[in-house]
């Protein structure tokens, strides 16, 4: 059998290129693919959510970003694949640098944003390069076994739990179109439209929402480009008024038809390139920037919030039950000879999770990490177990629960041992780091990378870091990663105001070692006149077995001992009776431990 690399190189030169550009990405820019786009994963044999393959006729590069350097090794085959950093070599950089002069680089325009596609055309333009736009989908012609595209069910979203209809949020999209010059928005973000039609869909597992596109009108009205089979026996029940219907097939046809005289609004970092090609081939004309449905989106209706606190009392119960099961089972089973699993300890917080009320399905997969295998951000258990989870090194647990009225995700790191100098240094950093973020206060306006180092300075005064954002934001019953709201190093203008919903996640991870993480999710709430602060959503005991607290400050013992103080009232009645003890353990004051 032709492995796929091969294959790939074969069509190359059958189409007359020399090269060619393969995006961890489908139409709509989405993090996790349907099975019938993971191009880059049948190609390499990686499994991350980002990621950027240029072949040559005698080189391959695959580009991860910091979550993944570690897991990419283990999965790619290093005699056939050099890999490059994401962040710090992007692949325009490389291009600039690398690119033979003369040579023709080809790529799927549909599958890179406007903004990737300038980035990549001007770094090979740079050195002498082109930039070829296929008018096919070159892994058709390639991929025998390729799955068919997704026909997952759409469901509503009610209106009582989305605080707004459908027809109220296309009139305030409408207005923000026609303040902004614009006559059409062109939407291709399937939380966008999940959102604007308050509509759910599952076309990917843990990602609710329906692959689809959308073109709306400033009056309000809208065309929305979906698979009818996806909408059941009564499309009537679900579409909203003022919507009408289409084939996916002919949106790229039908945005060259309305284009001419028109201005078309779409957001150059997400829209496909594909389409604005098809507005400036129709005669229209585009205008690029950030998506007035994105930035809507992010803040909550009150009875969004409402839904995240309901949810979160239901989650927090789950894990904390879990977190005891997991105190328990593991020493016993390690002296036993029969250790728990990774793969086994995912599977039952699952099931700890689906007896929760409005429990719909995992948020995204499970990273259940012992030991070394948590110093991979993103790593999953394999279908064989995975490594048993000790009591010598710490058990990393991130997770996250689809809820009917919110999304979570929380992580923990639980040590059921003494733990050596190195942890408690590096865990009690991250704590300290987690506290400082959680209880800031700053000015209303203020952006996210902003506030970054606060979650970064203990690690930085022992010499210490981590390469990952330091938070997201989170969807309402969407996506687990929403944009556009980001804490980390890299500038991110978006204002914090109160309604956003973030996560806050610092960590350290040694290659080979170990690895910790600790994560809330939370609300941006006004504070004092002018300020805003973060109210925890998260409700699970912190575990401090790790935690060096003669090195907390008395501010971060009494933040910590009030988070405790909450996180017991509310989940005391939720739990099961036999996690009570766990948590009045976990949960216990801290703060009359003196500064040494």
């Amino acid at each position: 059998m032709i492995p796929p690399l091969a294959r790939l190189r074969a069509h190359v030169v059958a189409i007359g290129l020399d090269g060619i550009i393969v995006p961890r990405a489908d139409i709509h820019q989405s993090e996790v693919t349907a099975p019938h786009d993971d191009c880059l994963r049948w190609l390499t044999g990686f499994t991350g959510s980002a990621g950027v393959a240029v072949v040559l006729a005698d080189r391959a590069l695959l580009f991860v970003d910091g979550r993944y350097q570690v897991q990419v090794r283990a999965e790619v085959d290093p005699a056939a694949w050099e890999i490059r950093h994401l962040i710090e070599e992007p692949p325009a950089d490389w291009l600039r640098a690398n690119a033979a002069r003369g040579s023709r680089l080809g790529l799927d325009a549909t599958r890179f944003s406007c903004a990737a596609l300038d980035a990549l055309t001007a770094g090979a333009g740079a050195a002498g390069a082109g930039i070829v736009e296929l008018d096919h989908d070159p892994f058709d012609a390639i991929w025998d076994d390729r799955p068919p595209a997704p026909l997952g069910a759409i469901r509503a979203m009610p209106d009582a739990d989305a605080g707004a209809t459908s027809a109220d949020k296309r009139a305030r999209i409408g207005a923000a179109l026609a303040q902004a010059g614009a006559d059409l928005l062109l939407e291709t973000l399937p939380d966008n439209i999940a959102w604007l039609l308050n509509l759910r869909g599952s076309d990917v597992p843990m990602n609710p929402v329906p692959h689809s596109f959308l073109i709306l009108d400033r009056d309000g009205g809208a065309e929305w480009f979906v698979d009818r089979r996806k909408l059941g026996n009564d499309p009537a029940g679900l579409v909203p008024g003022g919507v009408v219907l289409a084939e996916p097939d002919s949106f790229l046809a039908r945005v060259r038809a309305v284009a001419p005289g028109k201005v078309a609004l779409m957001d150059p970092g997400f829209a496909p390139a594909a389409l604005r090609a098809a507005v400036i081939a129709g005669g229209g004309s585009v205008l690029a920037q950030p998506d007035p449905v994105t930035l809507a989106k992010a803040v909550k209706t009150p009875a969004e919030l409402a839904g995240f606190r309901a949810c979160h009392l239901q989650d927090g119960a789950a894990v904390t039950d879990f977190l005891a099961w997991i105190a328990q089972e593991v020493p016993l089973r390690e002296a036993a000879g029969h250790p728990v699993t990774e793969l086994e300890a995912e599977a039952h917080l699952h099931h700890l999770r689906s007896l929760r009320a409005g429990f719909l399905e995992d948020s995204f997969r499970t990273i259940s990490a012992a030991g070394a295998n948590a110093a991979m951000c993103h790593y999953t258990a394999p279908a064989t177990g995975g490594a048993a989870i000790g009591t010598a090194l710490p058990y990393l647990v991130d997770s996250g629960g689809q809820y009917a009225t919110g999304t979570t995700d929380v992580t923990r790191t639980l040590c059921l041992g003494a733990g050596d100098d190195a942890l408690r240094d590096a865990y009690t950093a991250v704590l300290r780091g987690f506290l400082a973020l959680l209880t800031a206060r700053f000015p209303t306006g203020t952006t996210p990378h902003q506030l970054d180092a606060l979650a970064r300075r203990p690690l930085w005064d022992i010499g210490l870091d981590y390469d990952h954002g330091t938070g997201h934001g989170v969807g309402h019953n969407l996506l687990i990663h929403e944009y556009p709201h980001r804490f980390g190093k890299k500038e991110n203008p978006f204002r914090l105001e109160p309604g956003l919903v973030l996560t806050i996640e610092p960590g350290f991870y040694a290659e080979g070692r170990f690895g910790m993480r600790i994560e809330n999710q939370v609300e941006v709430v006004a504070d004092r006149p002018g300020f805003c602060r973060f109210e925890s959503l998260t409700l699970v005991p912190i575990d401090l077995t790790l935690a060096r607290i003669d090195r907390l400050s008395n501010e971060e013992r009494t933040a910590l001992d009030t988070y405790h103080a909450e996180v017991r009232h509310h989940l005391t009645p939720l739990v099961n009776a036999r996690t009570r003890d766990f948590l009045a353990a976990q949960t216990k004051a801290v703060g009359g431990v003196g500064v040494q």
